[in-house]
């Protein structure tokens, strides 16, 4: 296995946007980087197993993952490339949501090199003017509707609820860097407008910060739409939810064009090999 970790994603057709710098970073020493999970659904899908895999492949390079579930942001909702407003899931049913996908999460990575984590313990205690004050005021309105996810839901409307949505993920990535000495973030490539509020709220709040961020592309259906827990048509991790057998299918009617993509999306094949 190839100790870089950039590479290692770059020939796996895993990679889509870094921030310049990045590859130095992880080859010079041993770094922390996270991916989010928001628990929308009481289950992961495939498209959340290739995250999972990512990490897998961060801890195998030798770094150290974080696995974040967002029991704070998904009791907002991500409005990133989503046509209408979300409804909104209970406190009780986001918990719910919450403990099921972290009891999923703990299955595939090394627990005494991972932390597990959960962003609604340093989010539930801050107060609408501390919000408004330390956060609200790093981020300019202009800067906000220059994002894809707030400026494609102008016309079919974005409520303040959805807007800050992007402002709660940075603050994220903000205290992650400071309290976990995490330096990475990583998501799809929707995520991108999200993961760079969390770049420039580090980069105002920190002297001298060194921060970064990546993405990979989305694995997507037949039709080019994600795979996701609301879009419907999802292929579940959790085998009451989707079968083994169907499991299987999914793989087994994958067009022969992507077999290659898939085999190096979906297993530990060696860039060697």
């Amino acid at each position: 296995m190839s100790k870089n970790f950039i590479k290692e994603l770059e020939w796996r057709g895993m990679l889509q946007d870094s921030i310049p710098g990045c590859e130095d970073q992880l080859l010079e020493k041993s770094c922390s980087g996270y991916i989010g999970f928001d628990p929308t659904a009481d289950s992961l899908h495939i498209g959340s197993l290739v995250q999972i895999l990512i990490l897998m492949h961060f801890q195998k390079c030798g770094h150290k993952p974080i696995v974040l579930v967002g029991g704070a942001t998904g009791l907002i909702g991500d409005p990133s490339f989503k046509a209408d407003e979300r409804s909104l899931n209970s406190k009780e049913t986001v918990v719910k949501f919450t403990e099921a996908i972290q009891s999923q999460l703990i299955k595939y990575l090394d627990q005494d090199n991972t932390k597990f984590l959960n962003n609604y313990d340093w989010t539930k205690d801050i107060n609408v003017i501390d919000f408004l004050r330390d956060y609200g005021k790093s981020f300019t309105i202009n800067y906000m509707l220059a994002k894809d996810s707030v400026s494609s839901r102008m016309e079919t409307g974005l409520s303040f609820t959805e807007f800050a949505y992007s402002i709660l993920q940075g603050m994220d990535f903000n205290h992650l860097y400071q309290n976990n000495n995490c330096i990475l973030q990583i998501g799809g490539s929707d995520q991108w407008g999200n993961m760079t509020s969390g770049l420039e709220l580090i980069r105002k709040n920190n002297e001298d910060s060194e921060a970064y961020a990546l993405t990979f592309p989305l694995v997507t259906k037949s039709d080019g739409t994600k795979f996701g827990k609301t879009e419907g048509g999802a292929i579940w991790l959790d085998p009451k939810k989707t079968t083994p057998y169907e499991f299987y299918q999914f793989f087994l009617n994958t067009p022969d064009e992507d077999t290659i993509k898939y085999l190096k999306y979906f297993t530990f094949l060696s860039m060697e090999e």
